[in-house]
């Protein structure tokens, strides 16, 4: 019997996935757990590691409620498992500052009132860092202009397609938009 029909017959049984043993580096921090090898990042975050700040929305990578940076990358935790990324370097919005020391991000989006309910907030912060390192490094977007250019002129509409992939439920967008121009440019206008 495989490896695949043995764990479809404990399955089949209502028995448990065997567990595997994983270290992950999250904001800095080894942390060494067992998970089911199907679980999410997005659950291993949360329920094991108890890191709140990091939201499950739709659990189908669709809301971005769920964002955290790996390797300074956007992702959706949700789409993600866990047993995937040891030796990467994750960070979730509580890695990005504290309320003593907020980041230049979360400060704008404070200064600039980016939240109404604050539920998708953490995941549109996470991918506003994410989204404004891919401008620094150059990378197009489809509303890009001149992809030939050296640099990105970072209009509204770039910054409404880059964080198209993040929905606020309550229409927060034009705070949004301002606090991640904010930060791009340094500091309120």
């Amino acid at each position: 019997m495989s490896a695949s029909d043995t764990d479809a017959l404990r399955r089949s049984r209502g028995e448990p996935a065997p567990l595997s043993a994983i270290t992950l580096n999250v904001n800095d921090q080894v942390r060494r757990l067992e998970v089911d090898p199907r679980t999410s990042l997005l659950d291993a975050l949360r329920e094991q590691l108890r890191m709140s700040g990091t939201k499950k929305g739709c659990d189908h990578g669709q809301c971005g409620a769920c964002t955290v940076l790996i390797n300074g990358r956007r992702v959706n935790s949700c789409l993600t498992l866990a047993v995937m990324h040891e030796d990467d370097e994750i960070v979730t919005i509580e890695g990005l500052g504290d309320p003593d020391h907020l980041g230049p991000v979360q400060r704008a989006f404070v200064e600039r009132d980016g939240f109404q309910c604050g539920y998708c907030t953490p995941g549109q912060i996470c991918s506003a860092v994410g989204m404004l390192a891919e401008v620094a490094a150059g990378w197009p977007s489809h509303a890009t202009a001149d992809v030939s250019a050296p640099r990105i002129t970072l209009t509204d509409d770039e910054i409404r397609e880059r964080m198209s992939g993040n929905i606020c439920r309550c229409a927060a967008y034009p705070n949004i938009v301002a606090a991640i121009r904010d930060s791009a440019e340094g500091g309120p206008r």
